[in-house]
């Protein structure tokens, strides 16, 4: 196979490409609905309510029946038509697709992110998981810049990182400029075969500040979840309380960087795996943070690695201002605890405020 081809990351080209939307589509079959009147009226119509319309009505009405009928065959002959020309078209592209990633026609940043491979496989995997499964509701979108950098802050939980996966395809499918969205992961996630990868593939890079100042200043929504293992392999009785935050380096690189931080929380991956332990001596064998233990894991084998179907709800806050701090602020200590402190604040309090809103873990 082909190697891709490399772009330089700050190219300027365009990143987003416009996707047709289903309104388009519908303008379309109704501009190809055939019948449809475009000129000046039939002179039938023109002489409605003249003398003798109505008798001439009347005696072409068997006419008029049978061109009725006939239009509506052409009608549906059409629609079937089109319907034949959709799969058709899906054909070419799925097959035009598979021969730029035969012949390596295609393009990856040097973070190793293939925008193509993400917006047409990646995210077609994780949707219907997104949409059907966790019913994710979503809401501040629009406190996400529509251009330029900013970094999403969110907390982490759920044993497994699923919550980073929909908090992306939450910012690519609602945003209105659908944007992408980095997340910086953890250095096991890049240490294990396939899921190296696939993170590569999807915009995922090494947790450090280098790589997520460059994103940024970049023009890139960057993700990161400062609770690391700690709030991801956190016991169920912990749920919903953010653990320590780090030394505020996320912080750091958004003043060094420029952009705006946005607070982000997310409610309901807490239940998918509920951990009630921790086979530490298992962890340290196979060099995991942690081995979780739930009401089903390990009990019932492979079936029990199958997440809860809990209702999820993200929401992102008001973006917190840094470009206006001097250059040097990113020094500050106590500057960086103070935003650091606001940050956790801002999140804690939202996820308080939604957990008393919902209804049900499920519904």
């Amino acid at each position: 196979m082909a190697d891709a081809k490399v772009i330089p990351f700050d190219d300027d080209r365009s990143r987003a490409r416009r996707r047709p939307s289903r309104a388009d589509g519908e303008a379309a079959a109704v501009r190809a609905l055939p019948g449809a009147q475009q000129g000046p009226p039939e002179p039938e119509e023109a002489g409605e309510g003249l003398p003798g319309a109505d008798a001439a009505a009347g005696s072409g009405g068997g006419g008029g029946g049978a061109s009725a009928a006939s239009g509506a065959e052409a009608g549906a002959v059409s629609g079937g038509g089109a319907r034949a020309g959709g799969w058709e078209r899906r054909l070419a592209g799925g097959l035009a697709f598979l021969r730029r990633r035969i012949t390596g026609e295609y393009e990856v940043d040097e973070f190793g992110y293939d925008e193509e491979l993400t917006d047409q496989v990646l995210m077609s995997l994780l949707r219907p998981m997104y949409e059907k499964y966790f019913r994710v509701e979503v809401k501040g979108i629009e406190n996400i810049p529509d251009k330029g950098g900013a970094l999403i802050v969110a907390n982490h939980s759920g044993t497994l990182p699923l919550d980073g996966l929909m908090m992306q395809v939450a910012v690519h499918d609602r945003h209105p400029a659908g944007r992408h969205l980095r997340l910086l992961a953890a250095d096991l996630v890049f240490v294990l075969p396939v899921v190296n990868e696939l993170a590569r593939k999807a915009g995922h890079t090494l947790a450090c500040a280098e790589d997520a100042e460059r994103l940024l200043r970049s023009g890139e929504i960057v993700g990161v979840m400062p609770e690391g293992f700690k709030g991801i392999g956190k016991s169920f009785s912990e749920r919903y309380k953010l653990q320590r935050f780090g030394r505020g380096g996320f912080v750091s690189t958004a003043l060094r960087a420029g952009v705006p931080i946005v607070p982000c929380s997310i409610v309901g991956a807490e239940e998918i795996y509920p951990m009630i332990g921790n086979a530490k001596t298992l962890a340290r064998v196979l060099g995991f943070p942690y081995v979780p233990i739930t009401p089903t894991f390990p009990w019932l084998g492979p079936l029990g690695a199958l997440p809860l179907p809990t209702k999820w709800t993200i929401q992102f806050g008001e973006p917190i201002a840094t470009d206006g701090y001097a250059p040097e602020a990113a020094e500050d200590p106590m500057l960086m605890f103070n935003l650091t402190d606001q940050v956790r604040e801002q999140i804690q309090h939202t996820l308080y405020k939604l957990l008393v809103q919902r209804r049900s873990v499920f519904f």
